[in-house]
């Protein structure tokens, strides 16, 4: 089970994961992007952490919409608000609860993907963020139903992403400034992918 202390925990060390990466996403986006993604993870992360450590709330789904809201202030870019829009919508899925099991991370993520998705317009196959989630998705509720633990199913959701990622490469952008590469863009990982599998990372890497 994670608690609130758990999440706002899991929230420091994705700052700490998008700080340490923040680099290398930059190169990743610059190569199709507009070169902002690490900047924009790092800093959205960052702040969303800061807050949480002044939020005195112990529900999970209003700890998550809160980082949520923090995000879209703090980095109010194509990738701000996505991550954003599917903290929020990821929060209501899960409002209430004060700890969350396997199959309510699932829900939650699942929810998380489709806010992303109704905001972005993606889809599976499309070379986004969702790319690396919607597979993550598929393996925690796998796990769930299995009756796997929340480490079993959360280091599964991330080989999924991390999967989900390589694949990629193979996939041409549809979306944002790459879409102008096209096929320019076959051969190279996603960055958005990128930063969905670092998502993924840093919750399995808290239950080792």
């Amino acid at each position: 089970m994670f608690t609130d202390q758990d999440i706002r925990a899991i929230f420091d060390a994705l700052a700490g994961l998008m700080n340490e990466k923040k680099e290398w996403l930059i190169e990743l986006d610059g190569a199709m992007g507009d070169g902002d993604l690490g900047l924009t993870m790092s800093t959205g992360f960052s702040k969303a952490a800061e807050a949480l450590h002044g939020f005195p709330e112990t529900d999970i789904g209003k700890i998550l919409g809160k980082a949520g809201m923090v995000f879209a202030q703090a980095v109010p870019s194509t990738m701000g608000t996505l991550m954003a829009t599917g903290l929020m919508k990821g929060g209501k899925v899960i409002q209430g609860k004060q700890q969350i099991d396997l199959a309510d991370f699932a829900a939650m993520l699942n929810g998380f993907v489709e806010g992303i998705m109704a905001r972005g317009k993606a889809k599976p196959g499309d070379k986004t963020i969702i790319d690396a989630l919607h597979p993550a998705v598929l393996a925690l509720q796998a796990a769930a139903e299995a009756g796997k633990t929340l480490a079993e199913g959360l280091r599964a959701a991330y080989e999924a992403a991390a999967q989900g990622l390589e694949a990629t490469k193979q996939m041409v952008s549809q979306h944002g400034r790459a879409a102008y590469y096209q096929e320019k863009s076959l051969g190279k990982a996603d960055p958005g992918a990128t930063v969905g599998m670092l998502f993924m990372q840093a919750f399995a890497d808290y239950c080792r």
